[in-house]
């Protein structure tokens, strides 16, 4: 078949809408990512040593540069999710706030009351190539026989229920919870049965060890072990393969840091005789200690495969001070130019980002290393929070009179909602990446 005649079968193909397995869609993009170069440097360099007799139009023909395919997989060689806006969807989400039973009570925003629903009808359109509606039971034959961990803070928790609450909307039958450690849902298990897919919750705010702040015992600070994992996590390792960390918040509030047993210095810490400094670096040093350890227990468990995945940092809504009745009250995502990342966010994601591009370079073969960057999509989405319908009907009679001094989350995203477009993305990066193709 000569390549003219390829091309028109392929544009045929894509313009009559043949349904194409997804796996096989991929293995097509790859090729083509291989094949267009090619044949550009075939075109470029061989095509001027053609007889003068063939006319310019032929030549034009063999390789027509507008090619509806073509065009369409190029963009997928090279696609980064991070960048490019939000449009308009009429279809709304895959499942609502009473389908799904793994919706935290804070995050359920639909039937705590919220009156409007247009923060529904939104999805991410990345610049230069697409991202495809989720497919739960693609993702489901992707985790087949594999365990998924979520580990982090309360941001992975939110992601992980997104995940759940998207994965049962196509899987033939209920998730079963098989572990649960307490009321508080910090540590969480369930199994998709038709397919043996375990998907877990660990709390883990720092990822590394730590002594929690308790308020009511009067000890306001964290206490931060930043060269030793937290083995609450660490010691099912073995048993994960992929993992989701999410982190970063609870490096904003006050803490004391240590190393090799000793105090390094602290954030907010006027009544001790610490060194203050802050929490940039501190941040840093606990996600390389992770990552360098994951790597190192995997060369050990001398396993085939493992995805490794980080969801990037996203900043609060807060209009006014969190603390101080701070507020987030839109209801449609930004335009362009109408929002700016703030400093500490972009700092944090560059973090995050440099770490994992240096523990790439000295990976180790069967372990994948991959970035969920949701900043900038997250950051443009203020109507997305819970707002005051973290709590049901927050306005009701009897409750708050005013409007300004109700409580509001603005960090967490109601679900469903923008979350589920982290999940999307984390799918693309399964299903992109070689190591499911491995047992």
């Amino acid at each position: 078949m000569t390549m003219k005649a390829a091309v028109q079968r392929n544009q045929r193909l894509h313009l009559n809408n043949v349904n194409v397995n997804p796996r096989t869609r991929k293995v097509v993009t790859y090729t083509l990512c291989a094949l267009i170069p090619l044949a550009l440097l075939h075109y470029y360099l061989l095509v001027p040593y053609q007889s003068s007799s063939q006319s310019q139009a032929q030549i034009h023909t063999a390789l027509p540069p507008s090619s509806p395919l073509l065009l369409n997989e190029a963009r997928h060689c090279n696609c980064n999710h991070s960048s490019g806006q939000w449009i308009p969807d009429d279809r709304g989400p895959l499942y609502n706030g009473t389908s799904c039973h793994t919706i935290k009570d804070n995050q359920n925003c639909m039937a705590h009351g919220r009156p409007d629903t247009a923060y529904l009808y939104w999805r991410w359109r990345p610049t230069g190539c697409s991202l495809p509606r989720f497919d739960p039971l693609s993702f489901l034959q992707i985790i087949s026989n594999r365990h998924v961990a979520f580990i982090g803070d309360s941001m992975a928790r939110n992601q992980a229920e997104s995940l759940m609450c998207l994965l049962a909307t196509g899987s033939p039958s209920p998730p079963e919870l098989v572990y649960r450690d307490s009321a508080e849902n910090r540590y969480r298990r369930w199994v998709f049965g038709s397919h043996n897919a375990t998907v877990s919750i660990y709390w883990s705010p720092f990822l590394v060890k730590r002594i929690e702040k308790s308020e009511k015992a009067g000890i306001r600070h964290n206490r931060v072990f930043l060269d030793a994992l937290d083995e609450r996590w660490a010691k099912d390792l073995e048993a994960m393969d992929v993992i989701l960390f999410s982190l970063g918040h609870w490096f904003l509030i006050p803490g004391i840091y240590y190393e090799k047993g000793q105090i390094i210095g602290c954030h907010v810490c006027p009544e001790f005789k610490h060194t203050e400094i802050g929490f940039f670096d501190v941040f840093r040093k606990a996600v390389r200690t992770t990552l360098e350890e994951v790597r190192r227990r995997h060369v050990e468990e001398g396993r085939r495969q493992r995805l490794v995945a980080v969801t990037t940092f996203t900043q609060a809504h807060f209009e006014g001070d969190w603390d101080k009745a701070g507020s987030c009250a839109r209801t449609e995502p930004y335009k362009e130019g109408e929002a700016q990342m703030e400093y500490t966010t972009a700092r944090m994601r560059t973090t995050l980002l440099h770490e994992l591009e240096r523990i790439r370079m000295a990976a180790v073969n069967g372990l994948h290393f991959q970035a969920v960057d949701v900043t900038r999509l997250a950051m443009l989405r203020p109507d997305g929070h819970p707002g005051p319908y973290m709590n049901p009907d927050p306005f009701g009679s009897g409750k708050a009179r005013d409007r300004e001094r109700v409580q509001n989350d603005c960090v967490h995203w109601c679900m469903p909602g923008p979350v589920d477009t982290f999940n999307e993305i984390f799918w693309q990066l399964l299903a992109e990446n070689p190591f499911h193709k491995f047992t």
